[in-house]
């Protein structure tokens, strides 16, 4: 059987929704999902393929992915690898903001990164309002205001499209 390496660094967990939700898509291999902040010793020439899943948050990575990718940049330019980036932007699929060529997040993070994934995905995420605390709360509903997205506190709200997501696995299997 094949082994892909699902690596993430998520905040709210819907990073690593999808790539649970890629691991039950693909057929004939076996998934490590495993949180990128937590990984001490990866050990790449185990997989036949590596896929990196991160969230946006504030208009940014998390720093320690950049770091990662430092630490870890021989083996990972060495593997069939794919990146995709998670985001509510993206939620703006008729302006192509789903897209890695319409992403500003997708351009700003091949021009932090050394790394060149072979496939790169852009997805839209979740609000969570009731979850977050009171500053992220509110932080978020006015950047919602900003940008038309829903600003009603009370609500969950998932913007992910799974079928893009699925095609994108069926892009990632054939790597």
């Amino acid at each position: 059987m094949k082994k892909a390496l699902f690596l993430y660094s998520s905040r709210e967990g819907q990073t690593k929704k999808i790539l649970l939700y890629l691991d039950k898509q693909l057929q004939g291999y076996q998934c490590d999902v495993v949180n990128l902040h937590d990984a001490d010793e990866i050990r790449f020439a185990e997989y036949d393929k590596v896929l990196i899943g991160a969230s946006i948050r504030y208009g940014h990575l998390n720093k320690k992915l950049y770091q990662f990718i430092e630490r870890h940049i021989e083996s990972l330019q060495q593997c069939k690898g794919a990146f995709f980036c998670v985001n509510l932007t993206a939620r703006k699929e008729e302006q192509g903001k789903d897209t890695p060529e319409g992403s500003v997040y997708i351009k700003t993070f091949l021009s932090k990164s050394a790394w060149e994934p072979t496939l790169i995905g852009v997805f839209a995420g979740a609000l969570y309002y009731p979850r977050y605390n009171w500053f992220d709360r509110n932080m978020i509903k006015l950047i919602m205001t900003l940008t038309g997205g829903e600003t009603d506190t009370s609500k969950e709200v998932e913007y992910t499209n799974w079928q893009k997501v699925a095609a994108f696995a069926e892009k990632f299997a054939q790597l």
